[in-house]
């Protein structure tokens, strides 16, 4: 069974993660197909929009900590050196820089951490009334990753994106809505016709127009170095996971109990 389900509806690309029995959680054969699979929709004229879902109850619960144990690192299977960017962080890279083409996300259920990242780096998102996103990295000892530090306060304001992080509420879609995370929340019983009909209603347009666009768009909001943001954020949160912190969230987690931290 593929862990990625590839299908054509016309022009539209659609981009199915296949791991329900684990929320679609990401692990670095998922993080490399989805990297893979937008690359070729990127090269394909026949592609003209991407839209990206999950499979089952989740769209993405982030990083698969199954074969992580306790005083573990995660980052480890992400990336071998700091100059080799973690496949996470290609997300907003792919998405956003590498591919000119309209990626919409359609956010079917839970969304966290490299989950919400993948679903942040889509250029329109379109949730599901009873999904839930959640930033999930405190609760493991981690820092922001995937970009996520550049495209929440770029969703929200600055303000809202550090409390969003920190306070790692869950949020669901009317308050998603609201914050700016989505663009369109349907209910759930709407949700798949709405998203492919939205999906579809973008191939309306000529090609030419929506990559131009967006490259329009990318060119005017993007005046940072996103590559070095990501790299950053590669180090933060090799440090958080490192630290003794970092090893007593992750313990604490496993052990369903609250953490005890000491600053170190």
């Amino acid at each position: 069974m593929s862990v990625l389900d590839i299908t054509n509806d016309g022009h539209v690309r659609y981009l199915t993660l296949n791991r329900p029995e684990k929320m679609n959680a990401l692990n670095e054969e998922v993080a490399w197909a989805i990297i893979g699979a937008v690359e070729s929709a990127a090269k394909d004229d026949d592609v003209w929009v991407i839209g990206i879902t999950g499979t089952g109850r989740a769209f993405c619960a982030g990083l698969d900590l199954t074969d992580f144990n306790s005083g573990g690192s995660p980052l480890s299977p992400m990336t071998k050196q700091l100059d080799d960017l973690a496949w996470i962080s290609r997300f907003p890279l792919g998405m956003r820089q590498w591919c000119d083409k309209p990626v919409v996300a359609g956010i079917n259920g839970v969304a966290v951490g490299g989950g919400l990242s993948l679903a942040m780096s889509a250029d329109i998102r379109i949730m599901k009334r009873s999904a839930r996103l959640m930033a999930g990295y405190p609760r493991i000892g981690g820092s922001p990753d995937g970009g996520l530090s550049y495209t929440l306060p770029e969703a929200m304001s600055y303000e809202k994106a550090i409390r969003f992080l920190l306070e790692n509420r869950t949020v669901e879609g009317d308050e998603a809505l609201a914050l700016g995370l989505v663009g369109e929340v349907v209910d759930d019983e709407d949700f798949d016709t709405r998203f492919h009909e939205y999906c579809r209603s973008l191939t309306r347009l000529s090609p030419i127009t929506a990559r131009l666009t967006k490259r329009g768009l990318q060119k005017a909001t993007t005046a940072v170095d996103l590559e070095q943001v990501l790299r950053y954020e590669i180090q933060n949160i090799g440090r958080a996971f490192a630290s003794d912190d970092g090893k007593e969230a992750r313990k604490a987690f496993s052990e369903k109990r609250p953490p005890v931290f000491e600053g170190r």
